[in-house]
């Protein structure tokens, strides 16, 4: 396959996976929440003062308060430079692993930064959808 082919397979899957959900019809009598993707943001692993790792995170937002995926688009710069500044300053790391970053820390940052920035109630919840470190050998085990 040639690599342009390549190139325009990955971007119609990345936005045929950041919409999926807001194009999806009613089920059950009840529309589906709204969600957005965060996909590719590269968060670094950072113990006793040194970088060890970056691992690559996809992020999923579910919208509350009337905000549609076509709103937050705006967004999302702000909050993926909030969300890097923040893994930064105080890194979403578990301690005997530099292969993963603490989702249920990341998580609860994310729900915490967006309010200033999408405002309050706009997003309700946030769950890492996937996890890819960047190093995978010569890693401390324990």
């Amino acid at each position: 396959m040639r690599r342009r082919d390549l190139i325009a397979a990955g971007t119609l899957g990345l936005a045929a996976s950041s919409t999926g959900s807001a194009l999806a019809g009613p089920t059950g009598g009840t529309a589906p929440a709204a969600a957005m993707n965060i996909a590719g943001l590269g968060l670094p692993v950072i113990t006793e003062g040194r970088l060890r790792n970056y691992v690559f995170v996809s992020l999923r937002l579910s919208l509350g308060g009337g905000a549609t995926p076509e709103q937050m688009r705006a967004k999302e710069p702000f909050l993926r430079d909030a969300i890097v500044k923040a893994a930064h300053r105080t890194p979403f790391v578990v301690a005997d692993d530099w292969t993963v970053i603490d989702g249920r820390a990341l998580c609860a940052a994310v729900v915490r930064m967006a309010v200033p920035i999408a405002g309050a109630g706009k997003i309700v919840r946030a769950e890492v959808t996937t996890q890819t470190p960047r190093r995978r050998t010569g890693l401390r085990g324990t």
